[in-house]
């Protein structure tokens, strides 16, 4: 209603009503009868409760494997991985993987690339020509089995990368079904709009064969080849629905209790793990530290991208954090491009925080950088520092049962400091273990004080492997791009002296 000034006369009158219902109101409210709910009511909610309280909470989200809790994943471009780019050179290199600790290998798509529309002399592997055959030029399907056997061998997971969103234009199905793609207003196959994918054209999942076709795909790899599990390109691009039926069926042919199987989302939607997906990518967390460490934000764009991970997304969905991937690789510059000098600390935050670590091929090895996307372009290796930074993050998260990712893992718990915007600190404790992190994002060395949190007590410096108290209140020095992890256990004595 429009506010319009009232004449004196009105405006006296309507104070002395208001006053009177003031006075009033109190002596209405104890001549009103009380309320009683029915006994019919409370015999319901008595049953209720008594039901509730037997019966067991759903598990949410799908059955993850258990041997994704400690486990951090590695990328392989095959085509540039080795000098000879094949299955069998990969293979070769599984031992150097396994002394750096890392346990899922993810394999960048492994089936014939298109030849019509190509980019480059050799092609996208998103260009995908046949979902049941293997690229040749990276070996046979019998090399693939053979790697995969290896790699179980030796403990490793290995997931294949999915292409589901489209097909190279010489796909078969683009002949055989081609009421399976999608159109462009005239009526022609289309690469997906908006984007440079001329060398793909997209299918259509309102068309049940095709949701058919591509489970029977997937089965096969899982049921007859052995892999572990998917990385699902562009997962937002195909329907949620089509993703629950994919999971039932792929658990129906490795079940939880015969070690399942894992599925990473390349998205970021919450919705992608109600029935389907046990990770997706933490697109957002690369997008906040790449802003802090290129000096465009602060410290309060990882409390935003935090406080929507323990508010918004469930505690069983995993974030995959990374410094790097293929696409940021080759596409937005090396990590030491997108992080510079804090290049480190993201690192470290990448293993500390709550989610699951990514390394690149070739980081290992500080590769400086871009590799080519559509032809080879072999990894430079050499012996450097970052492999042994590497091995003892993973050795750390491995062993500290805080760090674990999804469920199995201690949530974060905020510790406020006098150095906000500059400073992110956090601890993540559970009945074993705890973690005081703290990191200085910032170009500048900074003097910071805690208070208000758990961070008290007595830890061992993870870097310097001294043992150290840590006293509410006491002031802590970083330098530039500085950090420090502590280690202990919840039953160290908290120091407040």
């Amino acid at each position: 209603m429009p506010f319009f000034p009232l004449p004196r006369a009105r405006r006296r009158r309507r104070v002395a009503s208001c006053v009177v219902l003031l006075v009033l109101l109190p002596w209405l409210a104890m001549a009103a009868p009380e309320f009683r709910p029915s006994e019919a009511h409370r015999a319901a909610s008595a049953a209720a409760f008594d039901a509730a309280r037997h019966a067991p909470l759903p598990a949410p989200g799908p059955a993850t494997p258990a041997w994704v809790k400690d486990a951090v994943i590695y990328q392989i471009n095959t085509r540039q991985f080795t000098p000879e780019g094949t299955f069998a050179a990969a293979q070769a290199e599984l031992p150097r993987l396994k002394a750096l600790g890392v346990d899922i290998l993810w394999l960048m798509p492994i089936h014939p690339i298109g030849v019509e529309h190509r980019k480059g002399p050799l092609g996208s592997p998103y260009a995908v020509r046949d979902y049941f055959a293997v690229n040749p030029e990276f070996g046979t399907e019998a090399d693939l089995r053979a790697f995969v056997a290896a790699a179980h061998a030796e403990g490793f997971k290995v997931i294949l990368d999915w292409v589901p969103n489209h097909t190279a234009w010489d796909h078969p199905l683009r002949h055989e079904h081609p009421d399976w793609y999608k159109r462009d207003w005239k009526g022609d196959f289309r690469p997906t709009p908006w984007w440079d994918w001329s060398d793909i054209i997209e299918l259509d999942y309102s068309q049940p064969g095709l949701r058919a076709y591509m489970q029977v795909a997937l089965r096969y790899w899982v049921e007859d080849v052995g892999v572990d599990g998917f990385r699902m390109d562009v997962a937002g691009f195909v329907p949620l629905d089509f993703w629950a039926q994919v999971r039932r069926e792929l658990d129906a042919v490795r079940p939880p209790e015969q070690g399942g199987v894992f599925l990473l989302a390349e998205w970021e939607s919450r919705d992608l793990h109600d029935e389907a997906f046990d990770m997706s990518y933490a697109w957002s967390w690369y997008d906040a530290v790449h802003r802090i460490a290129m000096g465009k934000a602060d410290t309060n764009a990882l409390h935003v991208y935090y406080s929507w991970n323990e508010n918004f997304w469930p505690a069983h969905a995993i974030r995959m954090t990374f410094t790097s991937n293929h696409d940021k690789n080759s596409w937005d510059g090396t990590e030491f491009e997108a992080f510079g000098d804090a290049l480190p600390a993201a690192m470290v935050l990448s293993f500390v925080g709550e989610g699951m670590p990514l390394v690149y091929n070739g980081q290992e090895a500080g590769n400086d950088k871009r590799l080519a996307f559509f032809e080879r372009d072999p990894i430079a290796w050499r012996d450097h520092p970052m492999r042994e930074f590497y091995a003892r993050l993973i050795a750390l998260r491995t062993a500290n049962t805080a760090l674990h990712a999804g469920r199995w893992g201690a949530r974060m718990v905020h510790v406020p400091n006098d150095r906000q915007g500059k400073v992110f600190s956090f601890v993540r404790e559970n009945a074993r273990d705890k973690v005081f992190a703290v990191f200085n994002f910032s170009a500048e060395p900074q003097s910071v004080a805690f208070h208000d949190g758990p961070q008290a007590g007595d830890y061992t410096d993870w870097e310097r492997g001294e043992r150290v108290t840590v006293r509410e209140g006491e002031r802590m020095t970083l330098p530039a791009w500085g950090w420090r992890v502590f280690t202990g256990t919840p039953s160290a004595p908290a120091r407040r002296d």
